[in-house]
């Protein structure tokens, strides 16, 4: 079992857009940056402009569930931060986890 945690502080969110590889599709952006740790760590952005609080605090549950389904996948040692577009707030489960996962392939973090 993989450890990871959440990027909680405004300078590592920043750390990462400013320095971290970014990808993205119709719902979502992923950035990517090493970090030099034996975990990864992920923080969900989710702006005003996608909905409302209940619309944004499901959109976060329904990435973590994503995250936390494929977490044995994925290679260590990274931080990421994925941001919602405003189209993802139509968007099911399955939408959105196919959109997360194909992000993590662009970025080639599951493991061979």
């Amino acid at each position: 079992m993989k450890f990871s945690e959440s990027l909680k502080k405004n300078s590592d969110f920043r750390r990462v857009y400013r320095k971290g590889h970014s990808k993205a599709n119709g719902l979502l952006v992923l950035y990517v940056l090493p970090n030099d740790l034996n975990k990864n760590r992920i923080g969900i952005s989710v702006s005003k402009k996608v909905g409302n609080s209940v619309v944004r605090h499901h959109l976060v549950r329904l990435l973590r569930e994503s995250y936390r389904l494929s977490e044995n996948s994925f290679k260590c040692g990274y931080d990421m931060v994925v941001v919602a577009r405003p189209y993802a707030k139509d968007a099911g489960f399955h939408d959105v986890d196919n959109s997360f996962l194909s992000l993590m392939k662009y970025h080639h973090l599951f493991l061979e």
